[in-house]
């Protein structure tokens, strides 16, 4: 399932303050229940509920370049987790890097992401996503 990104400020920033949250060694995540899901759904073309997720890279990490390569690790991660398990959709997802994030692989992202997301509930149990 394609997912979409956060674009607006005040949705992170709702995320932030009220959203469920891990803080792992590598990101932090932040979940929260997507109040307009159900009008986005009735506006998509096949009917789906999709979540919606922002990435948060601060220049505490690194310089421009930095900053990026840790977003692109990221995304590979969360795509690599998402092409193995099935996440519920109709959320917020915010991922914020942490500064342990520099040098890593997307293979460590994933296996964070995959624990976080596990913690909070977010993945579909195996046998339902069949």
């Amino acid at each position: 399932m394609k997912n979409e990104a956060i674009k607006e400020h005040h949705l992170y920033n709702k995320t932030f303050a009220r959203g469920a949250r891990f803080v792992g060694r590598l990101v932090s995540i932040h979940v929260l229940k997507d109040y307009a899901a159900k009008k986005r759904m009735l506006a998509h073309p096949m009917k789906k509920y999709t979540n919606r997720i922002g990435l948060s890279v601060t220049k505490k990490i690194g310089g421009a370049v930095v900053r990026n390569r840790a977003k692109r690790i990221i995304r590979a991660g969360l795509f690599d987790l998402q092409r193995t398990r099935t996440l519920k959709t109709g959320y917020l997802i915010v991922i914020s890097a942490r500064s342990a994030i520099v040098g890593k692989k997307s293979e460590d992202i994933r296996r964070e992401l995959l624990y976080g997301l596990d913690r909070l509930e977010m993945l579909v149990p195996e046998e339902k996503a069949k």
